[in-house]
C-alpha cells in the first residue's frame, strides 16, 4: 500500500457531527421540574411549608410536642427525607424536627441570597423560636454536621447534645481555611445538565453497598435537585462556603457529642474522626462497619440504635 493511502482519513460529514452534538445536548439538557408536581409527590402536608426569617422552608415537626426535641440537618444536595428512617424510630418519645435547607428539597432558594453558615444559624434560631423550643439535640450530616457544630459553638445554651454524622469542617485538598473554594466548571454545568445517569455516578461513591442506591432513591434525589432555583442555590452555597479551623470551637463545646461514621466512607474518611475526638471535651465515636457516607440511609437500624442509646443516656452534666 502506498504511504499516501495509509495516511488517508475518512471525512465525517459536518451534518453528522452536528446531529451528534444536538443529540448529546438533548440528552444532557435537564430543565427544572414543575414545583406543583414535586410538592404533590414529596410534601406531606401544605402546613409543612412555612416562612421563617424572610424565606420559605420545608419543615417536618413530628412526635409529642412536650417531648425532648431533636433537630435533624441534612447534607449537601440532600433533603429532610434522608432522615425518614431515623424519624420513624425516634418520634414515639421525641419531638423530631427536620428542615430542607434553602436550595434543597422543597424549600427553594433563600430569599436573601445568603447561603453562609451564619445564615443557616439564623434560620435554626427562627425555627426553634417559632416552634417554642428553647433547647434541642442537634443532629447534622456532612455539611449539616458542620452547620450543627458551628451553631453549637455560637449558641451552646440551645444545644443539649450534638450528633455529628460524618461531619464536614476540617480542611482538605482544595478546601482551605479562610477562603472560599473554587467551584469547578463541572459543578457549575449542573445548572443546565444533570441527567439521572450523571447524578447516579456522583452519588454512588457515598454508598458502600451500591444496591442501597435504588432507582426510587435516585429519583428522589434527582427530582428534588431539579426543583426551581435549587441548582443555582447549590452553586451559590458552594461559592459562599468558607471553612474556619474547627479546633477552637470544638474545644469549647460543653455538651456530649456523638460521632457516627461509616468505616467505608469514601467522601469524608472515618480517619477524620480522630481530629474531632482530639478536640472535643466530651466526644465519642460509633464506627459503622461496611457502611459509607450516609449511615442513616445505608444502615438505618444500627445507626438509629446508636443515636437512641446516646439520647437515652443520663442527662448531661
Amino acid at each position: 500500500m502506498p504511504p499516501s493511502a495509509r495516511r488517508r482519513r475518512v471525512a465525517i460529514p459536518a451534518s453528522i457531527v452536528l446531529a451528534a452534538l444536538v443529540a448529546l445536548g438533548a440528552w444532557l439538557w435537564t430543565p427544572d421540574r414543575d414545583r406543583a408536581s414535586l410538592e404533590s409527590r414529596w410534601l406531606a402536608a401544605p402546613t409543612d411549608l412555612v416562612v421563617l426569617a424572610g424565606t420559605r422552608l420545608h419543615v417536618r415537626d413530628e412526635g409529642p410536642r412536650d417531648a425532648p426535641a431533636v433537630l435533624l440537618l441534612h447534607g449537601f444536595g440532600a433533603s429532610l427525607h434522608t432522615w425518614d428512617a431515623w424519624a420513624e424510630r425516634l418520634r414515639a418519645d421525641r419531638r423530631v424536627l427536620r428542615i430542607d435547607l434553602p436550595g434543597h428539597g422543597l424549600s427553594g432558594p433563600d430569599a436573601s441570597g445568603d447561603y453562609s453558615d451564619a445564615r443557616s444559624h439564623a434560620l435554626i434560631d427562627a425555627l426553634l423560636d417559632a416552634r417554642g423550643v428553647s433547647r434541642a439535640t442537634l443532629v447534622g450530616h456532612s455539611i449539616g454536621g458542620r452547620i450543627a457544630w458551628r451553631y453549637a459553638g455560637r449558641a451552646p445554651h440551645r444545644v443539649e447534645r450534638l450528633v455529628l454524622v460524618a461531619p464536614d469542617g476540617f480542611a482538605s485538598p482544595g478546601f482551605e481555611y479562610g477562603r472560599a473554594a473554587e467551584v469547578p466548571p463541572t459543578a457549575v454545568a449542573m445548572r443546565w445538565a444533570l441527567p439521572r445517569a450523571l447524578l447516579r455516578g456522583a452519588l454512588e461513591p457515598a454508598y458502600a453497598d451500591p444496591a442501597v442506591l435504588t432507582d426510587a432513591l435516585l429519583e428522589r434525589y434527582h427530582a428534588l435537585m431539579l426543583a426551581p432555583g435549587n441548582r443555582d442555590a447549590l452553586i451559590a452555597r458552594m461559592r459562599q462556603t468558607v471553612l474556619e479551623d474547627p479546633v477552637p470551637t470544638l474545644r469549647r463545646l460543653p455538651m456530649p457529642v456523638l460521632l457516627v461514621w461509616g468505616e467505608r466512607d469514601a467522601l469524608i474518611p472515618v480517619a477524620n474522626a480522630d481530629d474531632y475526638l482530639a478536640a472535643l471535651p466530651r466526644g465519642r465515636l460509633v464506627r459503622m462497619p461496611g457502611v459509607g457516607h450516609v449511615p442513616q440511609e445505608e444502615a438505618p437500624d444500627a445507626s438509629a440504635a446508636a443515636v437512641r442509646a446516646f439520647l437515652d443516656a443520663a442527662a448531661p452534666r
